[in-house]
Parts: structure tokens; sequence; C-alpha cells
């Protein structure tokens, strides 16, 4: 008994020695193992970072085809820069020495990552830079793939096996960019995405600096001088430093360094240093500037009417409309109308917009009116008068060389669709004549000297300087007519395009209670029951009757207005 019991001891005490060694054997090799693995997998994040990590400096790597390609000169890729736009659609813009026309007939195609492929349809020329610029769409099946990396540029060909080398260079994204600048006598606007995200939130001027140039190891820095929103300002750089072909070539890329980050913002900016240039245009005392969108066909009733109340010159920004809008404007400029066009692609940058306009616009026009195209300015003084006067606009307006009156503020009424289904055919200002009956925000007109440095506004008015204030109109004195909710077949069209970087988008389901949204509207563009008699608490004709005592044409048998074809 004693013997066995021996013996049992013995083997557990044996087993016991195997299992240990055992254990310490397979905990030597997982832990080898797993440090083993997470040295290969840090390894991998430290060269997944260094190849696809955000943009930390301006420079411009090449990404070109392998050398399986039929032609090199196929290819537009060196000097191209795209943008991921909402709606998975990719701008593309190019440089102005590669040879891309949208006029020759040839067709071009956005080559993704894996040699995915979608049409690269020719879109305009940036105003400032002279790049002319494409747009395509990421084709479904890469959607899933995380990075994105900036496509090939290539002219279309017979169909032949196509291979890219490598995508080192991720896809900019329009929430974080530099995208337009403006140089003045003293310093440089830089308009920047993502940097101030929250409204009258912004960071220090000396948290910032400007970079010029396109490699930021050698790039020339400069002091922001002010930041507000998307538009900042800093001094203009000493060129010196630059390479020589930058210079002679202006294509000086800027953009904007966040100091505490280390991080410079991917830009497809362009620094062009001030050039005085002669004008014979004499300057206007007021001028009418807004963004407009596929508007075409509310634009000449807008500037028929202003034009004949005082507005000398109109200055609209051109949000990337691909209807008739140049056209129209044409027409107008050929009718003896002041219109001019600025091309501004960029969404919902109303706010930023404006802020170019006020400096833009500083030496031709003395006073700015910023109204939306289905906005019109009314005076019920102006309820008996026979004919419109060009001094209409200027009763309104201070008329004392003293005054410190730096801008007029001019209460909104709100109209509806007034049982309207269609675009009224004699225009917006005969076919809605049903409002609210409270007022809701306002518009302005301002001195353009008058406005802060820093141009910081919310669309309806600006920041002043100092010494300068603002006046509201009584609705007695002034008042416009905004032709907000119209027929729901135009109404629709606005839950694509929200322009207001600020103005919640009505997709977008968040602040149900903002006043920027329709009441009882919801998320989607699906037309509310009754919508055709929504918003009508007050009926108001006064400016139906004005106009069309103004500019009806009696003789016609279809009571055509003027602005009418």
């Amino acid at each position: 008994m004693a013997f066995r019991f021996r013996i049992d001891l013995c083997f557990a005490f044996v087993s016991i020695l195997v299992l240990a060694e055992c254990y310490l054997h397979l905990y030597r090799n997982v832990r080898d193992s797993g440090e083993d693995l997470l040295q290969r997998r840090l390894s991998l994040r430290a060269r997944w970072d260094e190849m696809y990590r955000p943009h930390y400096a301006v420079r411009e790597e090449l990404v070109r085809p392998s050398r399986h390609v039929s032609s090199l000169r196929d290819w537009i890729t060196p000097t191209t820069e795209s943008v991921l736009f909402p709606d998975w659609e990719v701008l593309v813009v190019v440089s102005p020495e590669d040879e891309v026309s949208s006029e020759s007939g040839e067709e071009y195609q956005c080559v993704f990552q894996n040699n995915a492929t979608s049409p690269a349809r020719p879109a305009w020329v940036l105003p400032f830079t002279k790049r002319r610029t494409f747009k395509c769409v990421i084709p479904r099946r890469i959607r899933r793939f995380r990075p994105y990396f900036q496509p090939a540029l290539k002219r279309a060909a017979p169909a032949k096996q196509r291979e890219i080398h490598s995508f080192r260079r991720e896809l900019f994204r329009w929430t974080f960019l530099a995208y337009e600048s403006l140089s003045t006598q003293n310093d440089v606007l830089l308009f920047v995405k993502g940097v101030n995200n929250r409204q009258g939130v912004n960071r220090s001027p000396s948290q910032l600096r400007c970079v010029f140039g396109n490699d930021a190891t050698t790039a020339v820095r400069t002091a922001v001088t002010t930041s507000s929103q998307e538009v900042f300002r800093c001094r203009h750089p000493h060129l010196t430093a630059l390479p020589h072909g930058e210079i002679e070539n202006e294509r000086i890329k800027i953009s904007l360094e966040i100091s505490d980050e280390n991080l410079v913002v991917p830009s497809v900016a362009y620094y062009t240093p001030m050039r005085t240039v002669a004008t014979l245009e004499p300057k206007s005392q007021l001028c009418a500037s807004t963004m407009i969108y596929n508007a075409a066909k509310f634009l000449k009733e807008w500037v028929v009417y202003h034009s004949r109340i005082g507005v000398e010159k109109f200055i609209l920004y051109d949000n990337g409309s691909d209807d008739e809008l140049q056209t129209i404007v044409e027409e107008l400029n050929q009718d003896g109308f002041n219109v001019k066009t600025v091309l501004w692609p960029w969404p919902k940058t109303q706010e930023a917009g404006f802020s170019h306009s006020a400096i833009y616009a500083k030496d031709t026009c003395k006073w700015m009116m910023y109204a939306d195209v289905d906005e019109f300015v009314f005076s019920p003084t102006w309820l008996n008068s026979s004919t419109p006067s060009t001094k209409m606009l200027f009763s309104l307006l201070p008329n004392k060389p003293t005054s410190n009156v730096g801008q007029i503020l001019i209460r909104c009424n709100e109209f509806g669709p007034s049982n309207q289904h269609s675009h009224p055919v004699h225009g917006v200002t005969q076919g809605y004549t049903c409002r609210r009956r409270a007022e809701q925000r306002h518009k302005s007109v301002v001195l353009l000297e008058a406005v802060d440095s820093s141009l910081v506004n919310a669309v309806h008015h600006f920041g002043l300087k100092e010494g300068f204030n603002g006046k509201k109109l009584s609705l007695s004195q002034g008042v416009v007519n905004h032709y907000k909710y119209q027929a729901w077949s135009e109404f629709k069209a606005k839950f694509r395009r929200r322009v207001s970087a600020y103005v919640v988008d009505w997709t977008d389901e968040a602040n149900p209670t903002s006043k920027d949204r329709a009441p009882g509207l919801g998320f989607l563009p699906i037309e509310p029951k009754g919508w055709a008699s929504k918003f009508c608490e007050v009926s108001d004709e006064r400016l139906k009757m004005v106009t069309q005592r103004w500019f009806g044409i009696p003789w016609t048998s279809e009571n055509k207005m003027a602005w009418e074809k």
C-alpha cells in the first residue's frame, strides 16, 4: 500500500514537471510570436503612416503610370490635383502647361486604384489661376476602400490593358483644404476649409502661418494677421528664396500651417503677386453681389428690376452652374446691363464668397447689396410711383457724407408657393403673392470701406470697422420680398444645394427646429401634403402691382413683362 502510494506520488510529480515544461515552452512561443506580430504590426503601421499619412507638406509627388501603358503622352497625371467633393464627385485640377483641352473633342478618363475608371467631364477654368478642371465620380466598386487615392487623368483610348504603378497621394478631402487665394496691395487672403469649423469660434492667428512654395521644407512662411471663418489674411512673402521656375511660371503653392500641430493643410490654391491694373470703368456707387447656382431662369427678372431702381453693376459668384447662366449673362450685357460672373465652384462657401467679393470689388464699387436672386428689395413708399427711378435704392442709404452708417439692414418677408405648381411664366414677383406674417432674417447693403478687416459675415450682414454702425430700416421704409418657398418643382432643388457653410443641410437629421428649415418639411425631398397652399398667412400683392405698372408690356396680348423673351 505504501509502495503504491509512493509510485502514485512520483507519477504525479513527474506529470507536474512535464506540464510545467510544456506551459513554459508554449508561453515563450506565444510571447515571442506575439512580440514578433506586434513588431510587424508596428513596422507595417509605420510604413503605412509614412506612405499614407495626411499631407504634412505641400510638396507635390509625381504619380506616374507604369511602363506597361501604351504612351506617357496619354497621361496628364504628374501635375494634377484632385479633391473629393460631396456625392462621390471628384474635381481634378490640371496645371496650365498641360495640353488638355475640352474643345478639341478628346475624351478623358479618371483612373483610380485597382484600375477602376470613370469618364472625366470637362468642367471649368479656374479664374485666378487659369487651371483647367475636370469632374468624375468615384466608381462604386472602390468606394469601400480606404484611403482614397488621387486618380490619374488619361486621354480615353481604345480598350487596352492598363496598369498603374502606385498611388502615393491621398485624395484631397473637401472638408480640409486650402482652396483659393486673393492678393491685395498690402496682404494676401487665403480661403481654407476645415480649420475654423464652428461659427464664432476661430483659431488664434498666432497659431497659424501662411506657407508659400511647393516644398514645405524650403517654403517661405509669413505671419497670419486675421483668422475668421474660412478667411485668413497674411503678409506677402519675399520670394527670393523660392526656385526661380516657381516664380517665373507663377506656380507658387500657398497653404496654411497649423504650428502647434506641425501640420500644413493640403492645398489647390496658388499665390499670385498683386498687380495694379488700370481700368477705364468709373467706380459704381451701388453694386449687387450674390452666389448663384442653376438659377438662370430667375436672373433676368432680378437684374432688370434692381437695375431700374439703382444697382449699377452685378457681380455673380457662379457656384458651378450647368444651366444656361452664361447665355443669359451675355444677353443681359448685350441689352446694356453690367453683369459680371466670377467662377466660385467651392461647395457651401457663401460666407467666404461674400468675403472675397468685399475685397475683389472694393476698387470698383462703393456700396454693395448682398441679396439672392429670389430676393427683391422694395419700399412701400414707391407704391404710387408711375415709373422706377435709379434713385430709389439710394433713398434708403445715408445721404450725409459725414454719416457713420456703414451698413443698411433690411428685413425680409418670406413668400410661400401661393398655389403655384411650376415656375410662374411671368416671374416670381407676379406668381408668388402670399407670405408668412412675421418677417424673418434680413439682408444688407454695405459700405465696402467700412467692412472689418477680418471680413467676417453671416451671409445677411458684415462685421464693421470701429467707428461705423449699422442701421435697420423699418418695414414702412424698406423690405425684402424673399420668394423662398416656391412651387415644389423649384424648391426641392434646394435639398441638394445649401451654399452657406453654417446653414444646416435639410437632408441632415440635425437641428430640426432651426429657422433655416421649412416648417414641417422633414429630411427627405418629398413634397409635403398641401405644399402649394403652405406659408400663406398674408396676401401681399404690392410688388406685383408695382412691377406690372413699371415693367408690363401693354401692347402684347399675353401681358408679358420686360424680362420675358
